[in-house]
């Protein structure tokens, strides 16, 4: 084996192996380093991206149920509504019914005030 390196073309050979052979280690470990750091830099990416759609979801059920709410409310409102003219309907109804002049053809005061009520 040592007799192989006697000869200045198999040191030569050998030297440009170890040169081949640290030259492509240097490559590999170089790349190695970096691949590493894009994927960090990717998975940091990622990440901010998560946690931004999560504050984005977390705000639109915010404004959905905050919306939600309104239109509660607003129902709320039109049943009571609903109800305040039912009763005024009902009332008026039963003036009505109860008016002495309930059959003439023309309006007498009290049907005109009933109307009003109404507008």
């Amino acid at each position: 084996m040592l007799s192989l390196l006697a000869t200045k073309a198999a040191r030569y050979a050998l030297a440009g192996s170890l040169v081949l052979l640290a030259a492509w280690w240097a490559y590999d470990t170089v790349y190695d380093r970096g691949y590493a750091a894009a994927t960090a830099v990717y998975d940091r990416e990622r990440a901010a991206a998560a946690e931004a759609d999560a504050n984005e979801q977390r705000r639109q059920a915010i404004a959905n149920n905050a919306a939600k709410k309104r239109e509660a409310d607003a129902l709320a409102d039109l049943a009571a509504k609903e109800d305040e003219i039912t009763k005024l309907r009902k009332e008026l109804r039963r003036e009505a019914q109860q008016d002495p002049d309930a059959g003439r053809a023309a309006l007498g005061s009290g049907s005109v005030q009933r109307i009003n009520k109404v507008r």
